[in-house]
C-alpha cells in the first residue's frame, strides 16, 4: 500500500506551518484542497490507489478548508476534527497536542464501573464540556466511577441529543471543541474516574451529510430507522471500515477515552464472514494491550442476543458489556404498573427477579409487543457484562413528555427503584440528576435548519408514541424552550427529600463497594424469589458465611410477610423505611435470628438489607 494512504485521515498538522490532508473520494475524478482562511489557496491533490487523494499545504491550526470535487462541489472534510461554524461550513485544522497529566493511568476494571450518563448541554447552565469539571468531585463523592458522555460529534445547530451528528471525528464547537473534551478526560482521570464516550456507528445524521458525494459510505441494500445503512459489507466497505475503526482509535489514543458505548448495534447490518463489530473489538482490544490500559466496548442492542457479549473464542462478538433493557422494563412495570407499548411484555416483579438471576428476561419466548419470539439465553454470562438502570436518556427522552421517574413516583418508590439497580449483580447506570430526584424533563430536541426535515422529525415523534396512548401535547423538538426545559436544577439536591435521596444513593453505592457479596458480580451466587402475592422480592447474594439478603416490598401498603432466610444471625445494614431515610419508621429489628424463616411486617414501597454475621 502507498505509504501516504496509511497516514491519518483528514487534516494532520505536521508542524513548521505544514499540514497534510488525506481524503477518500473515489466518486471524484479530481479533488482540490481549497484553503479559505486565514489566506486563500487552492492545492491540487495527488490521486492515490483505491480512490484516496493526498496533499501537503502551507497551513496550520485554525486554518479553514474544504475539498472541491471535480471543480464543482465544495464540501467539508468527512474526517473533520472541528466544524467551528457548523455542519455546512469549512472544516478547521486542529492542533492535537495536549499537556496530559494522567501519565500511567491504567483505567479501571469493568466490574467496578458505576456509570453516570450525561448530556453536555443539559448538564450545566453553561452547557459546555469545561463546565462539567467542577461537578466531578461531588460525583466521585457520590460513588460514581465512570462518566458517560452522550455523543459529542458535530450536529446541526446548537441543540441536539447528538445521535443526528454528521462528523464523527469532531467535537461539537459549542461544547468547546476537542481541547475541552481532553480537559474533561484529564480531570476525570485525576479524580480516578473513567470516561465513556457514546459513539454512533450505525448511521449518520441527514443535515450536513455530504459523505455520498465522496464515496460509497452508504448502501441501499439495508435500511435503518434513520435512513440508508452504512456500507460495512459491500463494494468499498474496507475503506468505510477503516474510517470508523480509525475513529474509535482516535478516541482511545488521542483523547484517552476509557470505553466506547456503541449506539444501537442492532442497526449495523453486516452478514460478512468477518463483521465490522468483530473487527472493531479486535482492534480496540489490541490497542488496549499496546497501551497497557483497561479499554472497554459497551454495546446497545435490543436483540437480547447473548452472542454480543460472548468472547470471540466462543463465537461471540467480544463486546465487553451490553445495555440490558429487559431489566429496565421489568423494574419500570414493577414501580409504575405501566403496560403500554413495549411494557406490555413485562410482568413487573416476577420478570425483575428473572433478570436478577439470568440477565435477560426474554431468552426465546414469545413477545406480544414484537409479535414473534425474542432473544436467547444469557445464562452463564457474568453480571459485569450487563449495564442496568432505572432511567437513561432513551427511557426518559423517548416518553412523550420526557418525564422522569421523580415526576411519576413518590419518594419511597424512588428509593425502592434506586436500591433495585444499585444492589443488583450488574453494572449500574444513573442518568444525570437521578440521584437527587431531578424534576426537569429530558424531551427530544433538535435545531435543524431544513424546514422539511424539522416537520419530518415532528411527525415521526408523534407517530412513535401512538401505541403508548400517553396523554398530553408533544413538546416541539425544534423549540428552544423544549431544550431549555431539560437543564438540570442543581439547587434541588440541597432541598428536602432531594437531599435525602442523594444520601440514600451514596449509601447504596458505599455498600456496593465495601460489602464483598454486593461487590461480586458472580451470578452463580445470586438468587431472587418472589412472594406468592407477587409484591415482595427477595434477593440473595453471596455464599455461606458471607451472604447478603435484600428484601424489596413493591406493594404500596404495609403487610405481614414470611421470608425464607438461612438459619443464623443477621444484621440489618439498610432500611429505607426508617426515619433516617425520611420515612415514618420500620418494625424490622436491627438484629434477626433465623431458624430458616422469619415473619415480618414490611412497610409499603420499602427495601431492607441484611448481612450474615455468624
Amino acid at each position: 500500500m502507498n505509504e501516504r494512504m496509511e497516514e491519518p485521515l483528514g487534516a494532520t498538522w505536521l508542524g513548521g506551518g505544514r499540514t497534510s490532508f488525506l481524503v477518500w473520494a473515489p466518486r471524484a475524478k479530481k479533488v482540490d484542497l481549497q484553503l479559505v482562511a486565514p489566506s486563500k489557496q487552492v492545492v491540487a491533490m495527488e490521486r492515490l490507489p483505491r480512490g484516496y487523494f493526498y496533499a501537503v499545504a502551507q497551513a496550520g491550526p485554525g486554518a479553514r478548508y474544504h475539498y472541491r470535487l471535480d471543480s464543482e462541489k465544495e464540501r467539508p472534510d468527512p474526517a473533520s476534527r472541528l466544524q467551528s461554524e457548523g455542519v455546512h461550513a469549512p472544516s478547521e485544522v486542529v492542533d492535537t497536542r495536549f499537556e496530559w497529566s494522567d501519565a500511567g493511568w491504567p483505567g479501571i476494571p469493568l466490574a467496578t464501573y458505576v456509570f453516570y450518563e450525561l448530556h453536555v448541554a443539559a448538564f450545566t447552565p453553561e452547557g459546555t464540556l469545561d463546565a462539567i469539571i467542577p461537578r466531578l468531585a461531588e460525583l466521585k463523592d457520590l460513588g460514581i466511577t465512570a462518566i458517560e458522555i452522550m455523543p459529542v460529534q458535530e450536529y446541526p445547530g446548537d441543540r441536539n441529543w447528538g445521535y443526528d451528528g454528521t462528523y464523527p471525528y469532531s467535537v461539537h464547537h459549542s461544547f468547546g471543541g476537542p481541547s475541552a473534551l481532553k480537559r474533561v478526560v484529564d480531570a476525570c482521570h485525576q479524580q480516578g474516574l473513567a470516561v465513556v464516550l457514546d459513539v454512533v456507528y450505525n448511521h449518520l445524521g441527514p443535515e450536513g451529510n455530504y459523505f455520498a458525494d465522496f464515496a460509497p459510505y452508504f448502501t441501499d441494500a439495508y435500511q435503518t430507522p434513520w435512513g440508508d445503512a452504512l456500507n460495512f459489507d459491500g463494494s468499498g466497505s474496507d475503506e468505510v471500515r477503516r474510517y470508523f475503526l480509525a475513529n474509535a482509535l482516535q478516541w482511545v489514543e488521542e483523547f484517552h477515552i476509557d470505553a466506547l458505548r456503541l449506539d444501537a448495534v442492532h442497526a449495523i447490518v453486516d452478514p460478512s464472514a468477518r463483521p465490522f463489530l468483530h473487527q472493531l473489538a479486535e482492534v480496540v482490544h489490541e490497542k488496549a494491550l499496546q497501551l497497557n490500559r483497561e479499554i472497554h466496548l459497551i454495546a446497545e442492542s435490543d436483540r437480547n442476543d447473548a452472542n454480543v457479549i460472548r468472547p470471540a473464542d466462543e463465537g461471540g462478538w467480544d463486546m465487553d458489556a451490553s445495555w440490558n433493557d429487559d431489566f429496565h422494563h421489568a423494574l419500570h412495570v414493577a414501580l409504575t404498573g405501566e403496560k403500554n407499548g413495549y411494557f406490555v411484555d413485562f410482568r413487573g416483579i416476577e420478570d425483575l427477579a428473572r433478570s436478577l438471576r439470568e440477565g435477560y428476561v426474554f431468552s426465546g419466548q414469545y413477545s406480544e409487543h414484537r409479535q414473534r419470539r425474542h432473544g436467547n439465553s444469557s445464562k452463564g454470562i457474568p453480571g459485569e457484562r450487563f449495564v442496568v438502570c432505572a432511567q437513561n436518556h432513551d427511557q426518559v427522552g423517548n416518553r412523550m413528555m420526557g418525564n422522569r421517574l421523580a415526576d411519576m413516583q413518590n419518594f419511597e418508590r424512588l428509593k425502592l427503584g434506586a436500591a433495585a439497580v444499585l444492589l443488583s449483580p450488574f453494572l449500574p447506570l444513573l442518568f444525570m440528576g437521578e440521584e437527587y430526584g431531578e424534576m426537569a424533563p429530558f424531551p427530544y430536541f433538535v435545531s435543524h435548519s431544513d424546514r422539511e426535515l424539522i416537520e419530518a422529525v415532528r411527525m415521526g415523534r408523534g407517530n412513535e408514541f401512538k401505541e403508548f396512548k400517553w396523554e398530553g401535547s408533544l413538546p416541539d423538538p425544534e423549540s428552544e424552550a423544549t431544550f431549555a426545559s431539560s437543564k438540570l436544577n442543581w439547587d434541588l439536591q440541597k432541598q428536602d427529600w432531594h437531599r435525602l435521596l442523594r444520601q440514600f444513593y451514596r449509601e447504596l453505592l458505599r455498600m456496593r463497594r465495601e460489602i464483598p457479596p454486593l461487590a461480586s458480580l458472580d451470578l452463580e451466587t445470586v438468587d431472587a424469589t418472589v412472594s406468592p402475592n407477587e409484591r415482595t422480592l427477595t434477593l440473595r447474594r453471596g455464599s455461606k458465611g458471607a451472604r447478603v439478603i435484600a428484601v424489596f416490598q413493591f406493594g404500596e401498603r404495609a403487610e405481614n410477610v414470611s421470608i425464607e432466610i438461612p438459619a443464623g444471625r443477621w444484621q440489618k445494614v439498610l432500611d429505607s423505611a426508617t426515619e433516617r431515610w425520611g420515612s415514618a419508621g420500620s418494625e424490622t429489628p436491627e438484629v434477626l435470628k433465623s431458624a430458616g424463616k422469619i415473619d415480618l411486617k414490611l412497610q409499603g414501597s420499602s427495601v431492607f438489607v441484611l448481612r450474615e454475621t455468624e
